[in-house]
């Protein structure tokens, strides 16, 4: 919005039943405010479902509505019955027992209203048995930082945010400090936070939005006497909401099996461990006086107990990381009995999966897989997740704390499952090897084809100053949509721009054809064309295919940050054939 434009919409005023817009103080435009109307689908649908003639549907006819159009079977009678209270004393603030039916008008909002209506369903209902590894999960990286990678501020509100908003995974970097442990981004300018704020903070903080476990994975640049340390911090902190296995795992255990539990996942500190034990086997072939013998006896003490602390550390990991011995193409065909988590960087990722994708799938099966953003991202942007979670990577690790297209991707996944931040990975990607998912496949059928019909938006005009997005006019929005997921599915479609209007009706609808459904999000972006300018941002949202229900559904809209509108939603409808 340029300066003049700011200048003008200070002297621009709403009179009732209309806007009021000033052009250089000379003159006035007014601009009448539409009253929102049912698009002529939803009245076909109401006189469908009602008696002919009927200007009223009663709870009966409701539940056949929802479990015929809205292909919601399992609606009951006091499904329909509940709604219909709800509606009536919102919009009539009358007592649920002074009318039990709906009018146009109540239909038409009940179809509005997001929370009654939405577009994807708010429970958890994925199998929650399988093992960790079939699931992709919530991850952030350098969950502690609050603004860029090099000089912001490290501090326990961004992890706290985090598991609010659903995220399972949290990493944290740790660094000695004498004999203090701190949590900063190593070797920038970034200022500390201590350890143990962070472990209660997550303690308090864990289960607030999800059941289900969380995982904290430690990046550990601290000598073997702080890594004691940190076990005891540990132990101490979460007690017995601490996981971890008396030996180490040959598969991973399932998500139900770990409600309100906390893991750690780190690399394990053997080779430390490995390299004193050899000198001190080097050190007893040496010949000795008595002072050396006396020395050596307390450096022997001193070395048990370090060696306890240490293994008391190590005993605490419970999904183990680490760096392959060979090359990555190498790891990602070993065959071990035990399972463990590889990290790649977004660039590592993406070179193998050029060469090596069916091997990077057969590695999720049982393995986890972390991919992390790369280091140039100084400004704690994201890369594309798609990739990741095409090739069963179920820590696909993103900045949290900034905003874009690629974490409203990010978003929109973990909406699924009723936003529990575990979503199990599609059959695809955990079958048996001879129908293994090929990422790299070109030439794919068509399993389904999703039909979205936008009719129409509105709540723009509560959420914002008549002259945010024009100081002249009422805005000039348009839709656009886009279909993320594999490259074959990629597409994107824009509707008109319907000018002068705060309530759009576009009433257009668009096909895509979809070969890997399982994977592919919905993204929309609502926008304000400007002739002069870069066009305004109306709202955005992201939506997960498989979780899309059918029929005539309220979209909300969110802020580029991701934060929900009060009142901004679309009226839409999604339709599999």
């Amino acid at each position: 919005m340029g300066k003049e434009k700011e200048r003008e919409k200070k002297s621009s005023s709403l009179e009732s039943g209309s806007y009021n817009y000033k052009m250089f103080s000379f003159f006035n435009r007014k601009f009448k405010i539409n009253e929102v109307e049912p698009p002529s689908d939803v009245n076909k649908a109401f006189s469908l479902f009602t008696d002919d003639g009927s200007t009223h549907m009663t709870a009966e006819q409701l539940r056949r509505f929802m479990s015929v159009h809205q292909c919601e079977v399992s609606t009951r009678l006091e499904d329909a019955q509940n709604i219909i209270e709800q509606v009536v004393n919102r919009r009539h603030h009358i007592t649920k027992f002074a009318r039990h039916t709906l009018n146009i008008e109540d239909f038409f909002y009940f179809l509005l209203s997001d929370d009654l209506n939405g577009p994807i369903r708010t429970q958890v209902h994925h199998d929650m048995s399988a093992p960790l590894s079939h699931y992709f999960i919530y991850t952030g990286h350098n969950s502690y930082l609050t603004g860029n990678q090099l000089s912001s501020d490290c501090s326990e509100v961004p992890i706290i945010k985090a598991l609010q908003n659903g995220v399972r995974v949290i990493e944290l970097d740790l660094w000695p400090s004498k004999d203090e442990i701190l949590v900063l981004h190593g070797r920038t300018l970034t200022t500390p936070v201590s350890f143990i704020q962070c472990l209660t903070s997550i303690k308090e903080y864990a289960f607030v939005s999800s059941p289900y476990p969380v995982i904290i994975t430690l990046e550990d640049h601290l000598t073997p006497e702080l890594q004691a340390k940190a076990a005891d911090m540990i132990t101490q902190t979460f007690e017995t909401m601490l996981y971890y296995p008396e030996s180490d795992l040959t598969e991973f255990p399932s998500p139900e099996s770990l409600k309100y539990r906390i893991m750690i996942s780190t690399k394990p500190p053997k080779e430390y461990l490995e390299v004193r034990s050899k000198d001190a086997s080097e050190d007893e072939s040496s010949p000795k006086d008595d002072s050396d013998v006396s020395e050596s006896d307390q450096e022997d003490e001193d070395f048990k107990s370090l060696q306890a602390g240490v293994s008391g550390y190590k005993r605490l990991i419970t999904i183990h990381a680490g760096k392959p011995k060979g090359s990555l193409k190498t790891a990602l065909k070993e065959v071990t009995d035990q399972v463990r988590r590889l990290s790649l960087s977004e660039h590592q990722l993406e070179k193998l999966a050029g060469s090596h994708g069916l091997d990077i799938v057969r590695f999720t099966q049982r393995n986890i897989l972390r991919v992390y953003p790369k280091g140039t991202r100084f400004t704690s942007s994201n890369y594309k997740p798609t990739i990741g979670w095409m090739h069963g990577a179920q820590m696909v690790a993103f900045n949290m704390q900034g905003y874009g297209k690629s974490l409203w991707l990010m978003h929109g996944m973990f909406r699924a499952n009723g936003g529990c931040g575990y979503v199990i990975k599609p059959d695809i990607l955990t079958r048996s090897a001879d129908e293994l998912f090929d990422p790299k496949a070109t030439f794919l059928p068509v399993q389904k084809t999703l039909k979205v019909k936008i009719y129409m938006g509105d709540g723009w005009r509560l959420d914002f100053k008549h002259t945010h997005f024009d100081a002249y006019s009422p805005p000039d929005f348009y839709t656009k949509i886009y279909i993320v997921g594999v490259p074959a599915d990629e597409a994107k479609k824009k509707t008109k721009i319907i000018e002068d209007d705060w309530c759009p009706v576009w009433d257009e609808e668009f096909s895509f054809p979809l070969t890997v459904p399982e994977l592919a999000l919905l993204r929309i972006e609502v926008r304000e064309y400007d002739i002069s300018e870069k066009d305004d941002f109306g709202g955005q949202t992201c939506l997960p295919v498989p979780e899309l229900r059918t029929g005539f559904r309220s979209v909300p809209l969110h802020d580029k940050k991701g934060v929900k509108h009060k009142n901004v939603r679309l009226l839409m409808r999604f339709e599999f054939v």
